[in-house]
């Protein structure tokens, strides 16, 4: 499959071909015991040696993970083996090279092949970083968030200085040709409304929104769609959550799992933050995102529309994927929670972008 083929993709993991493969139940092409037979001849080539070990990483996320060692030196094995035949996995790697080279804590790319020419997925070869995500100190009560979420808000400004062209997620081709980053799309209107409305029915058709609920979205974002006319775009993460951030209690050692990144909004990955945590955390994130570079003046309405656009992705996966049936023990819920709460949270985070958007309450109310 050509990249390509996410020209009709806002977010890969609700709007892939095979939507939900990876977080339902994995239905794998290959095995896991076949996936790691082949990839121990490609390991065996990168350490120059066949005396490998191979450990799982215990991802939580849709890729297999996989810590390779030979002779002390240690390296993360990040496999996408999708139906699909995604090839995103260059755009990332070439990213967290970029990232990197501005002062973003990021992991070193040794090696990625998304070609499938020598093995049948694509994967990366990754220095391998020994810290927990953010999201498993943060539940064990020992994460100093509010300092945490500064040199969060920091990073988000400094890799927004990477330069762009177009919109939307990136286009592998171009990259291989001229070795920069393009959009897929002309404009940010046409990738901010991609799927809009199939994201909304989908929802209605599940019975998480009344069709009422959807007509008032729809109608309130038209309202408000000048602030989509964004003249350049700047580079999202667009997964920025605690679970892709490693470090220690009081500091970040690497942002990692850039697999949806785009060209977007400034305010995308800090409307991110909001989806998942209180106005107190979203406002100190901002104070370090403003200590590096300003917002510009119409910052507020453009959260607002990128909270209530990431919450619609966000609660389709959460339903196609059964995530409101889970337990504590899942990343995403809390110690103390359950998979009802995150429902509950879920839609009332919805409402508040939409009352957020209408300028009836702040930020700091989240």
């Amino acid at each position: 499959m050509s990249m390509t083929n996410r020209q009709s993709i806002y977010y890969w993991k609700c709007d892939r071909p095979s939507a939900f493969f990876a977080l339902e139940e994995r239905e794998d092409i290959l095995e896991t015991a076949q996936i790691e037979t082949l990839l121990h001849p490609v390991l065996a080539k990168y350490f120059g040696s066949e005396n490998v070990r191979l450990r799982s990483g215990n991802g939580q996320g849709n890729h297999l993970t996989y810590v390779a060692e030979y002779n002390g030196i240690q390296r993360f094995i990040r496999i996408e083996n999708g139906p699909e035949g995604d090839d995103f996995m260059e755009i990332e790697a070439h990213v967290l090279t970029e990232i990197k080279s501005l002062g973003v804590p990021a992991p070193v790319v040794y090696a990625v092949d998304a070609t499938r020419h020598h093995v049948p997925f694509a994967y990366q070869v990754l220095e391998y970083l020994p810290y927990p995500d953010l999201n498993k100190i943060h539940k064990a009560g020992e994460l100093n968030f509010l300092a945490v979420a500064q040199k969060i808000g920091e990073n988000i400004a400094q890799w927004q200085a990477v330069e762009l062209e177009g919109f939307g997620p990136f286009d592998p081709i171009v990259l291989r040709k001229t070795g920069k980053l393009k959009g897929l799309h002309p404009t940010y209107r046409d990738y901010f409304f991609l799927n809009w409305k199939k994201h909304l029915d989908f929802l209605v058709a599940r019975k998480f929104l009344k069709a009422s609920e959807s007509n008032e979205i729809q109608r309130l974002v038209l309202q408000y769609e000048q602030f989509l006319s964004v003249p350049q775009g700047c580079l999202v993460h667009k997964d920025l959550a605690l679970w892709n951030i490693l470090g220690e209690p009081n500091e970040i050692k690497a942002f990692i799992d850039w697999d949806d990144t785009v060209s977007g909004d400034i305010s995308d990955d800090l409307s991110l933050l909001a989806c998942f945590h209180t106005g107190t955390v979203v406002a100190e994130a901002i104070k370090g995102y403003e200590s590096i570079k300003p917002l510009p003046p119409d910052f507020l309405p453009r959260f607002w529309l990128h909270l209530l656009r990431n919450m619609v992705v966000k609660a389709v996966i959460r339903v196609g994927a059964n995530y409101f049936d889970r337990k504590s023990d899942f990343f995403l819920i809390g110690s103390d929670s359950d998979g009802a709460a995150l429902k509950t949270f879920t839609l009332q985070r919805i409402k508040m972008a939409c009352v957020g958007l209408q300028n009836k309450i702040q930020i700091k109310d989240l």
